[in-house]
């Protein structure tokens, strides 16, 4: 957990000299951690940097993959404290920001066994490709 939040403190320091600039720097945030207090304090951090002008873009992968879930698990939707709020709760006003976007890891669904037809509206299944060039946009953030 320290070293996701170390990464993700990184991120948002990148973003520090950001709202100089005239692009919006787009925030790209990989969570791939169960831990509910990990999954939340990643999508606070996101929603803090989306408030400064970042576009944000998470990719869900492994056991956070469930957030993005219309049955996902209690751990997902338990508000947590102290404002009372859950991952997927805060990723879904993620999802509503302008230029957000929300998917899962390529490799999420089919591990499941299971289509994008369980996933909540709006949340779309990453292309490897396109990801890494996410990743790699010069003007890029990362937020792990």
């Amino acid at each position: 957990m320290f070293k996701g939040l170390m990464a993700a403190a990184f991120g948002l320091s990148a973003l520090a000299g950001m709202a100089m600039a005239d692009e919006p720097t787009k925030l790209v945030t990989i969570v791939t951690e169960e831990n509910p207090q990990t999954q939340l304090m990643a999508m606070v951090l996101t929603m803090q940097a989306a408030q400064k002008g970042a576009v944000p873009h998470v990719m869900l992968c492994g056991p956070a993959g469930d957030i993005a879930l219309k049955q996902a698990p209690e751990s997902a939707t338990a508000p947590q404290p102290p404002k009372g709020m859950s991952p997927q709760g805060l990723m879904t006003k993620i999802m509503g920001l302008p230029g957000a976007k929300v998917e899962v890891c390529a490799i999420y669904l089919p591990a499941r066994g299971q289509g994008p037809e369980i996933l909540l509206d709006g949340i779309t299944v990453a292309k490897p490709g396109a990801m890494a060039m996410s990743v790699l946009e010069a003007d890029a953030s990362l937020n792990f």
